[in-house]
């Protein structure tokens, strides 16, 4: 099991063994999970970020700008979140 999971799973209060000890627990791991989720999709919204403010304050859209939004959508379409988590495809 990848090992940012097992830090959710005792973060929700699993105990050692990795079994549920009641039904908050389990809620508490789905929170955590989305929470982690969405802490990497701010990540990649602040690469974004960066390509606006260029743009709007007259620097223009660059090769550096391409990069990043390429590298984005290369995030946003591709296994990066499972490979994250260590889970298979």
């Amino acid at each position: 099991m990848n090992k940012r999971i097992q830090e959710l799973l005792k973060q929700a209060g699993t105990d050692t063994s990795g079994k549920w000890m009641g039904v908050d627990h389990a809620e508490k791991f789905a929170e955590l999970i989305v929470r982690e989720c969405t802490r990497l999709n701010r990540t990649q919204s602040f690469e974004l970020a960066g390509v606006v403010v260029d743009t709007e304050d007259g620097h223009g859209f660059d090769s550096v700008c391409l990069t990043t939004v390429k590298r984005v959508e290369q995030y946003l379409a591709g296994n990066d979140l499972l490979k994250h988590f260590g889970v298979e495809e």
